[in-house]
Formats: C-alpha cells, structure tokens, sequence
C-alpha cells in the first residue's frame, strides 16, 4: 500500500501547556504521538521559551537530535552537536535593570546564559529544579551578564519592570507575555530581534525544509510569530483569544493530550480538522 502523503513534514512543538503536562514532563500518550510522527518521515522541532538544558532533556527523552529554537527564539541549537545556529543575547544594562527590579521584590525570576538558566526566588529552596536551572541568591552580579532570556513571574514585578524599562528599551528589547505548565502568567524579556518566527526560518535551513511545510503548536503571545511563519498552526485548548483567531485549528480545551489527539488524526487521515 502506498504510504499517505502528508501536507507537512516538520511539527514545532512549544513546551510550557503544550508538550508538557503541568508536572513539566511529557505524558506517555504526547510522546507517543511524537515518535509516530517521526517514524512517519516527520522532523520535530522543539520552540520553547526556556533554555537550552531543558530542551535538550525534552529532546533526549523522545529520541531528537536536530536544532531546537529556545529562549523564545532568541537561541537556535542543535540537540544532537550542541553547535549554535542563532544566539541573540540582551543588551547587560537592560539585563542589570531587570536584575535591580528583580532582587528588590517578591518575584520568581531566571535568566537564561551561557550555562543553563540562573533562578532568584523566594523561600527555602529545598525542591528539586529542572535540568540546566540553579539557584541564585541575586541575580544582580551572579546572573549572566548578558542573557539570551529573562523570564518574570510576580505581577507587581512585571508591572514594574514594564513601566520603568519598556519605553526607553522598546528599540532593542521584546516583552512578551507567556504561560508556564502550570498556568502561570510570565513576561518573557529577549532581543527585539529574537522571535520564534524568525527562528523557524534558521531551524528550517538547517534541516532542508521550508516553514510553509511546518505544523506549529503553542498557547502563548511568545508563539505568534511562529504561528504567522508557519504553514498551518495549532492553538492548545486554554489559549488566549487571539492566538486561537490566528490558529489553523484548535485542540480540545482542557485536554492535557491536546498535541497528541491532532497528531493522531493527522497520521491517521492526512487532515488536520
């Protein structure tokens, strides 16, 4: 029989509420649906807002060598090799505000360098951290000095950071909002030249396709840009609004195996809707 033909042949996966649970990991029936997707002749690429040592724990656990776009697209890196395809980096005097904001407030905040990701938070720190995260006291003189991302969770924080530092960096600095696996509302601070988007077309090149031929999942403002570069996107049931408008379709609300259900109809019936 003839193998069905499919209408793309890369699936970019953001991570937070989308390929992993609330507990951040990947359940069986999301990484299932990945390995029949690349036993099927599929690319996978991750496109997350969180650094690289993440990814590439996610990666190694569903068998992916290629690049990953991380940092919300600030980063492109091969899995496999570890060889940077992108780095876009904040400017330090942005980052060493953030930082002073930051450490003088209750917030959860890391930021993403040359060696995973450095993490100021409030509390004891006894539990267990993801791969590639550690613990700093302040970020300011421990943090990178020039980081590929800062993530803040804490609303007082955010709000501040945005009146102080989002006028005068608006040249040279993104703000985002995204959501955490648990729902949690974070402002994702990179280059203004760092975007998921752009990032897809550097991830492409390396693997020999084109982001027309690209299925996108994602649920967060971070994932626009990769939603408008690719062929046909997926927006994950607790989205915002306006992401699920510019999605292709739509997963399931409150389906935490929202990846999995589309990518079984799509091997299945070669159709996504």
């Amino acid at each position: 029989m003839k193998a069905m033909e499919l209408p793309f042949d890369t699936l970019a996966l953001d991570l937070d509420g989308t390929l992993l649970g609330r507990d951040d990991n990947v359940s069986a029936r999301n990484a299932a649906a990945v390995r029949a997707a690349r036993a099927a002749g599929m690319e996978v690429i991750l496109a997350t807002g969180r650094w690289f040592e993440l990814a590439a724990w996610v990666g190694e656990g569903l068998g992916l060598g290629g690049p990953a776009i991380t940092c919300s697209g600030a980063q492109v890196r091969r899995l496999r090799e570890g060889t940077d395809l992108q780095d876009i980096r904040l400017p330090a005097a942005f980052a060493a505000a953030v930082y002073a904001i930051c450490d003088g407030t209750r917030s959860i905040t890391w930021a993403a360098g040359d060696a995973g990701a450095a993490l100021r938070m409030e509390g004891d720190g006894t539990g267990s951290l993801p791969p590639g995260m550690y613990r700093v006291p302040t970020l300011a003189g421990e943090g990178p000095r020039a980081p590929r991302a800062i993530l803040v969770q804490g609303t007082d924080t955010c709000e501040r950071i945005l009146a102080a530092l989002s006028e005068p960096w608006a040249d040279e600095v993104r703000f985002d909002w995204s959501l955490s696996g648990a729902g949690k509302r974070l402002l994702t601070l990179t280059g203004a030249l760092a975007d998921k988007g752009r990032a897809l077309r550097v991830a492409c090149d390396a693997i020999g396709t084109v982001p027309a031929r690209v299925l996108a999942f994602g649920d967060s403002d971070n994932d626009i840009e990769l939603f408008r570069a690719a062929g046909a996107s997926v927006a994950m049931g607790h989205a915002a609004a306006h992401l699920k408008e510019m999605a292709t379709v739509l997963a399931p609300e409150g389906e935490p195996d929202g990846v999995a259900l589309v990518i079984e109809r799509l091997l299945a019936t070669g159709r996504l809707a």
